[in-house]
């Protein structure tokens, strides 16, 4: 599933990254401690976190993350929102709370 695909079925907002919307989904992640994205998330991954500063997207451009999706309405940075335009990841929100997104997103990289 693609990026794109994601974004219509489940209303996400783009902060950044509008260019790379036509990457694969390889699975997702769902953790808002940074110690463990870097141990255990995956490349391809879709990453679904509350944190939204500048170090979400070090991280997700180290471990090659498709996207990143911020929940519960918080709003990154204009510091990340930059990070993320440069490192070409897509950075998208959500007004949902994580545990609601993640089965949403999981039942649709999993149909």
């Amino acid at each position: 599933m693609k990026i794109s695909e994601i974004i219509e079925k489940l209303d996400l907002k783009v902060f950044a990254g509008a260019d790379n919307l036509d990457r694969k989904i390889s699975g997702g992640y769902v953790s808002d401690l940074l110690s463990d994205v870097m141990g255990f998330s995956n490349e391809g991954n879709i990453w679904v976190t509350l944190q939204t500063h500048k170090n979400v997207m070090a991280i997700a451009s180290l471990k090659e993350h498709a996207a990143v999706i911020v929940v519960k309405g918080f709003q990154p940075d204009e510091e990340t929102i930059k990070h993320a335009n440069e490192e070409g990841i897509p950075l998208l929100g959500s007004h949902e709370p994580t545990f609601e997104l993640s089965g949403k997103l999981y039942e649709l990289i999993n149909s």
